[in-house]
């Protein structure tokens, strides 16, 4: 197989960090960035590894010119993994549409943003595979991440519609759904109580509460699931002879979550079917 050059945005920690590590392994390239150099200064020497400072909140032009400069240095870019991302702990009506938009600027116009400055490359080359960091939370909104289950849903929803208009240029595109991993930094942001609202005192405590006591007790291992993404884009292991998902659920607990949900679809569907069908104009 001929060597990939992947761009993987937030490799500071994470997913990121361990999915620099699993696609060197497998011989690929990698341009591994970051919002600050010196988070990712540590990664050994490796002459298929190149850092690049990435702020993707940054705006269109800003992030642009930084994806330009990351093609510029193998001359192209096979496979981009919009890993950069962050969870705002915090109830909605108390964090409100600054704290929405603060989440969605990370995690659903940033990954758009640099999804759109690589395409232009994919279309060139006729051939390139976009892979959205979603999650479980998409389904099964999580009661301490409120506004990143939100984004995560939109993540959902924006890499679907995309699969369909670039397929004509043979790109792919691949939401990852992981379920609660065990990785560095997801729980750095306190819980938001800069609002309170007294009706919600009672809640806000527990899901405060819970929220600090999560860290180092996720059931996911990320490395095995940054593998399994590898496996996926290359066609390698678990993937040998599948078709391209478009979907890649990580975890028991993600497997849990989104059977439900579409049980729960679907029994809506069964038991409401005489209004589902019944709003249609009469057939003449």
């Amino acid at each position: 197989m001929a060597q990939k050059v992947w761009l993987i945005t937030g490799t500071s920690s994470g997913f990121g960090r361990r999915l620099v590590n699993a696609v060197l392994e497998r011989g690929d390239r990698v341009i591994a960035s970051a919002r600050s150099l010196e988070t990712i200064q540590d990664f050994p020497s490796n002459p298929d590894l190149h850092l690049l400072q990435l702020d993707i909140t940054a705006g269109t032009e800003v992030v642009k010119a930084r994806v330009d400069a990351a093609a510029a240095v193998w001359k192209s870019i096979d496979v981009v993994v919009n890993n950069a991302g962050e969870g705002l702990p915090g109830l909605l009506e108390e964090g409100g549409s600054k704290k929405l938009i603060e989440q969605y600027r990370v995690n659903v116009f940033g990954t758009f943003d640099v999804t759109t400055a690589v395409l232009p490359y994919m279309r060139k080359q006729k051939s390139g595979t976009v892979v959205c960091m979603g999650s479980r939370s998409g389904w099964k909104p999580e009661r301490t991440v409120r506004f990143y289950a939100s984004s995560k849903a939109a993540v959902h929803a924006l890499g679907e519609t995309l699969a369909l208009e670039v397929a004509p240029f043979n790109i792919r595109v691949l939401i990852v759904e992981p379920g609660s991993f065990r990785t560095e930094k997801v729980y750095r942001h306190p819980f938001d109580e800069a609002n309170p609202i007294d009706d919600y005192d009672e809640d806000r405590k527990r899901i405060s509460s819970t929220w600090r006591s999560i860290a180092g007790k996720e059931p996911g291992d990320p490395t095995k699931a940054m593998k399994a993404v590898v496996d996926v884009v290359r066609g390698e292991g678990y993937a040998a002879g599948k078709a391209w998902p478009l979907y890649l659920v990580l975890g028991r607990d993600a497997d849990r979550d989104i059977r439900d949900k579409c049980a729960k679809m679907i029994r809506h569907l069964d038991e409401w079917n005489e209004v589902v069908q019944g709003v249609d104009f009469d057939q003449l």
